[in-house]
């Protein structure tokens, strides 16, 4: 394969195979230049594994996975399952390496098809930059005694210290961003720091981190913020607009400031509703090729975290002129859709209009506006909405039913709501409730993107679709098995053939024995992750055939994407062709943009469950095992935060049965969805985890059904 990286030397398989006992003894020695003895010394290659029942060898490329076991796998190019590379043979691969490798298929004593390979050279370089707490430690090199700081990597998956060539002033305890320098000459990883963040024990230098390495940008150029407060200042004209003077509002969080989507609602006297969802018209400001749209291009989405959000536009139109304010005129795109009484889709047209607002509606309060515990003040608030509010629970309902029976997958999880005092700290940890009011809303945005998706797809006209595929056929196969091993039937899922209302059956059936949390958690990681694409493919998850993204351009590069089609050719009368690369280009960065917001709030969500409960350390806790693998138990208190019992802490003996997932030693089994008792050891801010152990060595309550 030719290399494109200029300058990039590949490594040789020979020396991949170096005995690793001489290799670390060296390693000192090179890093301080103390000779060049060490790369004249020869080194035998260790043995290639042998298996009775391997197949022939494979040669393949793909990108290679390193666990904190120091031992990998590589996830290959053709498709095939990934390959197991054993610690010998990594040739010192860093997770993300694109990797040339040869492979075998082999049967297990167990009867099963396995893989084993070895990593031949190393083709790419994955990890540029890496984010860890500066060390310090003293060497001996003969009589020379060697000061040298390193850094001790977050990622648990790279083993290595990393030695500083450049320490920009960094010293022992920072956490800091470094820049890897990497060499088919050493094995030793060397860097430059390129930020430093602070102590890395401070809650301000962990959460700085965690935005550099999901590059997360929280700051807006002067040009970007200077198109925004031009676009914002323009006065609001109702030429080529449809003014909409029915009964809409807005429901959202009591914090939200960027409000895109309102709602109206009309039953006809045929016993048909008319839906109107109102979207907040972000491309009218957005111009195509400015340094606004190469910012929504960059972004690809808002950010929320415990304390803040990073908008992906400058606040004056995130919070201001787009946003839906009530008692304000404002552009919008209204999808008008005509509804059956089974909730069934008749009729979709869009239609640029300026709306205003009559409300902020706050779910809380229409929760309790649905339940019937709403006091004089709330009503009095909503006085122009209760008629409304009734009509658009009853759709809701029928829409639900409707969503249940073509087999959305509803997965339970727990959200945790994080409330903070006036310094930030986190002082309480509670699962987060969803009413009637926020699953309204749900159902309604998801018929709005239903409709919008089918209309653009009929037409033939481009689109940013949201798609999920089926979940791959090795992953559901073990998801099945696990679910049996738990207990459940599962003679009705086909791992070739899986439909949604099957999975959404099982759930169903986990939720009711109280295990719902672990067992959607388990097929969620069965799934495909679902990405945009310009390319239509149906919704795997919510069991829907044609799915977009049109109801939140205020933080979403995939709506607003939308929105721009819709104007340009839709209602323009564009040419198609002109917009279908645009399309690509967007579903492409918008991906890009959600991984990199949901790797950074699980982060930073993860770092203030830690800060909280690092006060909490020695003391006991109910938890439930939500997850067991072959290197422990994780375990999940009531509040939402988990963390992991190393089985090398438990009864000696302990063994992990991947079979059956469970953890059995003399004492019995540990599996999924059994109650226990823990104590907390370690809350480790730094990689924004915690351990507990085990205080009771019997299972408190077993779900267990043999």
């Amino acid at each position: 394969m030719k290399n494109t990286n200029k300058g990039f030397k590949k490594f040789s398989s020979r020396s991949s195979l170096r005995e690793r006992s001489k290799r670390e003894l060296l390693r000192i020695a090179e890093e301080v230049n103390v000779g060049t003895k060490a790369a004249k010394v020869k080194f035998t290659e260790a043995p290639y594994p042998k298996s009775t029942s391997r197949g022939k060898d494979i040669f393949a490329e793909g990108i290679f996975a390193e666990t904190a076991n120091g031992y990998g796998f590589c996830r290959l190019d053709n498709g095939d399952r990934d390959v197991f590379i054993p610690e010998s043979h990594t040739l010192d691969a860093l997770d993300g390496d694109r990797v040339k490798i040869r492979y075998h298929k082999f049967i297990s004593s167990g009867g099963e098809e396995k893989t084993e390979g070895r990593v031949l050279e190393i083709l790419e370089f994955g990890k540029k930059t890496v984010i860890g707490t500066v060390e310090n430690d003293l060497y001996r090199i003969g009589r020379r005694r060697i000061n040298r700081l390193y850094v001790i990597p977050d990622d648990g998956s790279i083993k290595k210290r990393i030695f500083l060539n450049y320490d920009g002033g960094a010293r022992e305890g920072d956490k800091v961003q470094v820049k890897l320098i990497r060499s088919a000459h050493s094995y030793t990883l060397t860097a430059d720091v390129i930020s430093n963040f602070g102590d890395s024990m401070s809650r301000e230098a962990n959460y700085g981190a965690i935005l550099a390495d999901c590059e997360i940008d929280t700051e807006f150029s002067p040009e970007e913020l200077r198109l925004a407060d031009e676009a914002a200042s323009e006065p609001i004209s109702y030429e080529g607009r449809v003014t909409r003077d029915e009964v809409i509002f807005t429901i959202d969080s009591e914090s939200a400031k960027d409000l895109d989507d309102a709602i109206s609602l009309k039953v006809n006297t045929d016993g048909t509703y008319t839906l109107g969802v109102h979207i907040a018209d972000v491309s009218h400001y957005i111009k195509e090729k400015t340094a606004l749209d190469r910012l929504v291009m960059a972004r690809g989405t808002s950010v929320y975290f415990t304390d803040k959000v990073v908008p992906m536009l400058p606040p004056a139109l995130s919070n201001g002129a787009c946003s839906l304010n009530p008692g304000e005129p404002k552009y919008t795109l209204s999808a008008i859709m005509t509804l059956d009484s089974d909730g069934n889709i008749l009729s979709t047209s869009i239609e640029p209009s300026v709306i205003v607002s009559r409300v902020k509606g706050i779910y809380s309060e229409i929760n309790k506006i649905f339940d019937k515990t709403a006091d004089d003040c709330l009503i009095n608030k909503y006085k122009d909405c209760l008629d409304s509010l009734d009509k658009m629970h009853t759709l809701y309902t029928v829409l639900a039913k409707k969503a249940k029976e073509r087999g959305s997958v509803e997965l339970e999880s727990a959200e945790a709501e994080i409330l903070l005092d006036a310094d930030g700290t986190p002082i309480e940890i509670v699962k987060r409730e969803r009413g009637d009011a926020e699953k309204m809303i749900e159902q309604f945005m998801l018929t709005a993107n239903e409709a919008v998706a089918t209309l653009l797809l009929g037409e033939a006209i481009p689109c940013v679709f949201r798609v999920h595929e089926a979940p791959p056929e090795d992953k559901l196969s073990d998801f099945i098995n696990y679910a049996h091993n738990l207990g459940f039937s599962t003679d009705y899922i086909s791992a070739a053939k899986c439909e949604p209302k099957d999975l959404a059956r099982l759930i169903d059936e986990a939720k009711a024995r109280g295990i719902g949390e672990a067992v959607s958690y388990a097929c969620l990681r069965s799934m495909a992750k679902a990405t945009y694409s310009e390319i239509h493919r149906p919704h795997f998850g919510l069991g829907i055939e044609n799915y977009c993204h049109f109801t939140s351009p205020i933080r979403r590069l995939s709506d607003l994407a939308t929105h721009r089609i819709i104007h340009k050719v839709y209602l323009g009368g564009a040419a198609k062709e002109k917009y279908k690369s645009y399309a690509k280009r967007a579903a492409a960065a918008a991906t890009d943009g959600e991984m990199r917001a949901l790797t950074a709030e699980r982060k930073i969500e993860n770092l203030y469950k830690v800060i909280y409960m690092e006060k909490h350390v020695g003391e006991e806790f109910t938890a439930m095992i939500t997850s067991v693998t072959s290197f422990g138990i994780f375990a999940t208190l009531e509040n939402t935060c988990e963390g992991l019992i190393p089985i090398s802490t438990l009864e000696y003996g302990s063994v992990y049965d991947e079979k059956n997932v469970t953890i059995r030693n003399s004492k019995g089994f540990y599996r999924v969805g059994d109650t226990i008792k823990v104590k907390l050891e370690e809350a480790d801010i730094t990689r924004g985890k915690l351990r507990f152990s085990l205080t009771c060595k019997e299972v408190l309550k077993s779900d267990a059904k043999n």
